[in-house]
């Protein structure tokens, strides 16, 4: 598509919108996401970005913005809203060469936390920090100079990671990026078969350890980025062995958006972007930003070593103490991971915990181990003390599209487990 072709379906689907002060943005095609996304915009109106598309989380969402109205490339069922249907079908390219202008200060969107440790929170966007955010990204991994890539990617541009690297990078840097939604290892091997080089993949560590168990040859990659949860070292060197890319992580979260990216191989040390800093107050630590429109507390602790640079040490709510001993629940995660046979796994403190001592619990997907074995494994790595009790195999985890685990689809998956 066009820069022209792109204003024309903009400025067309612009005309078509109703008045109104929110829209619930749900096109799964990136280029008609992209086209709501602007066309909202231009219409002074904000972007509501929901978690999931789950239907109560969906309904949750209208029923706090009354009058909303929603855009959609394929209508949910059992949501009842006015519908917009979003196409690129117009065949138009009439549009002028001059860009609209937005307001830097306008709410493009409004984004939700994914609830991975508890009720999803709301975060407004504008459109100069997405902007700017997305600028600094693409001259983080491309140069000053933003040399043209194109980007094929695994997550949906509905949440903040996506939102900034995908839809962001191509209107705000020399980028392109793939319309399709790619999930599955043949699609995404053939979306990348569909766009010439430099090709950057946009993924997920459980997506590339997906990529990876698949096999295959994929198409020359210029780039991998990872990032919604930590990647492990070996992950990311068996990546780069495979694929023939570096793979780079970007740390942020939804409230700040992107802010420091790491090559993963190489250090532990993540580098902020140009015109960020930290600070500490209050025990807690604060990423400052020339784009930011105030300082914002980071939900994770960090040890500033000087220079943009820092350690990150994990969520302030991975810390577990059981018996006066403490463990990550991160490190306990990976520990799982690491014994043969465990596909996936995570190690989290369940409801009933919480208030008292924080006893873990885990689920695991290992279809040829049992749980005594599982538990005798990790056994030899961890602390007695920091076993999960209880231990509950599974078929699959209940991770969302970018791969996080909402705390309430844990519960429910230990409790059925458990019944």
């Amino acid at each position: 598509m066009s820069r022209r072709r792109f204003l024309s379906d903009v400025l067309a689907l612009a005309s078509r919108l109703p008045d109104a002060t929110h829209a619930l943005n749900l096109c799964e095609d990136r280029y008609r996401f992209m086209t709501a996304f602007a066309a909202v915009c231009l219409r002074g109106q904000t972007n509501l970005l929901p978690p999931s598309h789950a239907p109560g989380v969906m309904a949750q969402i209208v029923g706090a913005y009354p009058g909303c109205y929603g855009l959609a490339d394929t209508v949910p069922p059992d949501l009842p809203l006015t519908w917009i249907g979003v196409s690129d079908e117009t065949g138009a390219d009439t549009a002028p060469h001059a860009v609209p202008t937005l307001l830097q200060d306008h709410i493009a969107a409004l984004v939700f936390t994914s609830g991975s440790t508890g009720t999803p929170q709301v975060h407004a966007k504008t459109w100069g920090t997405l902007a700017r955010t997305a600028q600094l990204i693409a001259q983080r991994f491309l140069g000053e100079g933003v040399a043209a890539a194109n980007i094929v990617a695994t997550v949906p541009p509905q949440h903040m990671y996506g939102l900034e690297t995908t839809v962001m990078m191509a209107l705000a840097s020399g980028c392109a990026v793939h319309a399709g939604r790619t999930f599955f290892p043949a699609e995404l091997r053939d979306a990348l078969a569909q766009v010439p080089a430099p090709r950057v993949l946009v993924t997920t560590p459980v997506h590339l350890r997906a990529f990876l168990a698949a096999g295959g040859p994929f198409p020359a990659l210029q780039l991998i980025v990872s990032a919604t949860a930590p990647l492990a070292a070996e992950l990311a060197a068996a990546a780069e062995a495979a694929l023939g890319a570096p793979v780079h992580e970007i740390y942020g979260c939804t409230e700040a958006g992107s802010m420091a990216t790491r090559h993963t191989v190489a250090t532990p040390v993540w580098q902020l972007f140009p015109g960020m800093h930290l600070s500490r107050h209050d025990g807690t630590d604060l990423v400052h930003g020339e784009h930011l429109p105030a300082p914002v507390t980071l939900p994770d602790r960090v040890d500033d070593l000087g220079d943009g640079r820092f350690h990150l040490r994990g969520r302030s709510t991975d810390l577990l103490k059981v018996a006066g001993k403490r463990a990550s629940l991160s490190e306990l995660t990976a520990h799982l991971l690491r014994i043969p046979g465990v596909v996936d796994a995570v190690v989290f403190v369940p409801e009933a915990a919480r208030g008292g001592e924080a006893r873990p619990a885990a689920l695991v997907v290992a279809p040829d181990l049992g749980e005594a074995h599982i538990l005798a494994a990790l056994g030899t790595m961890v602390d007695p003390v920091f076993l999960p009790r209880p231990l509950v195999r599974v078929a699959r985890l209940p991770r969302n599209t970018v791969g996080k685990l909402p705390q309430a689809a844990l519960q429910a998956e230990l409790e059925r487990g458990r019944a």
